[in-house]
């Protein structure tokens, strides 16, 4: 996602120059690549490339056929083949094993193009599908390209009208929808990556003291949804979290009156101030968040837990499985940045259901899609 709103803000950018301006999507990968399905740049007419397609070694190509694609205002797909042993055709060592499938799209002035869909992605505040068309058995046919753009709210269609197979198509999407999975599907003679784009984390982090900064900073980096909570108006100021997008100056019984709160809203508990987070957690625990993370020893996390039940709370098996204390993956962290990268590691694993293990002892592939 966060590749997908810096194309954005770069097109903008390029508007606003008189700048013409393509996109280039991974549709298809056979084998194995640096980038999967989805990845994504924007490519301008004078050279500027935002997002990427592989590690660097297709940029360069894809930069020249985009130029074309540009003057000729015609999609057109690219297939390189990093299986070939003779490399020095792309003029690189691709280092790969796999086939990539890369569609390149004019981005025009009509009233939907690729771009729009993509915005719409940004906004959405729950999973949405994106659908890429394209044609591998007659690479000279039409390439209809980005098409459509679904959520349980709103449909945005960019050509599927004309589509034979829309009916077909839209029913594709929808399951991938509800599925929440990418998936790859043909129709006559075409080929469509049905991508499922999931929404950006939001990131609450209550506590703004100086090891919240670190963490602020590197959820930025992932283009994440910030928000910081304190008590102490001098603690919680822009001029410490300039990366946050909401400061919140609140009591603990007052701070989810100012939050939307949401299956991709984790939590982050760092006040280092008990009394405050226990009256938070009262509140906290009924609304089931996806992701709690409490810093401090375990016995801190078990007391307060003690004095919640007591107090009449309930601890559902919801709320222990959701509950991360110590927070944090375990990579022998001591700064406060070592220890915020553990934790933004743990909350990134929670919500992509991975086990935060090396990839060396991983069997499967890595990549579904």
């Amino acid at each position: 996602m966060k590749e997908i709103i810096d194309i954005v803000a770069a097109y903008e950018i390029a508007v606003k120059e008189g700048k013409k301006t393509a996109l280039a999507t991974v549709v298809l990968v056979e084998g194995s690549a640096y980038r999967r399905a989805g990845a994504r740049m924007l490519i301008t007419e004078d050279g500027q490339l935002t997002g990427a397609i592989s590690g660097g070694c297709l940029e360069g190509d894809a930069l020249r056929k985009a130029r074309m694609v540009i003057m000729q205002q015609e999609p057109l797909l690219v297939t390189y083949d990093t299986m070939d042993d003779d490399d020095a055709k792309l003029g690189v060592g691709l280092g790969c094993n796999g086939i990539i499938h890369i569609l390149i799209e004019p981005v025009n002035d009509h009233k939907i193009n690729p771009i729009i869909l993509l915005k719409a992605a940004i906004t959405a505040r729950d999973n949405a599908v994106l659908v890429t068309l394209f044609s591998l058995e007659d690479r000279k046919a039409p390439q209809p390209g980005s098409c459509l753009y679904l959520t349980n709210d709103q449909i945005l269609p960019n050509g599927l009208a004309i589509l034979p197979y829309k009916n077909e198509l839209l029913e594709d999407a929808k399951n991938a929808l509800n599925s929440r999975r990418s998936v790859i599907r043909a129709y006559q003679g075409y080929t469509a990556f049905v991508e499922c784009v999931k929404p950006l984390i939001s990131l609450v982090i209550l506590g703004a003291g100086n090891d919240a900064i670190p963490l602020t900073r590197m959820a930025a980096i992932l283009g994440w949804n910030i928000t910081v909570v304190d008590g102490r108006p001098n603690y919680a100021s822009v001029e410490r979290f300039p990366s946050a997008q909401k400061l919140v100056i609140a009591k603990p019984e007052k701070v989810l009156e100012n939050l939307e709160v949401n299956e991709w809203t984790a939590f982050v508990l760092m006040t280092h101030n008990y009394n405050y987070e226990i009256a938070f957690m009262k509140d906290l625990l009924p609304v089931n968040p996806s992701y709690i993370g409490i810093l401090g020893p375990r016995k801190k996390l078990e007391r307060m837990l003690d004095e919640l039940e007591e107090n009449g709370s309930v601890i559902t098996e919801r709320n222990l499985e959701t509950i991360h204390g110590p927070v944090g993956l375990d990579i022998g962290s001591e700064t406060a940045e070592e220890i915020a990268l553990s934790i933004i590691a743990e909350i990134k694993a929670v919500f992509t259901k991975r086990n935060g293990r090396s990839l060396k002892y991983k069997t499967t592939l890595i990549h579904s899609i």
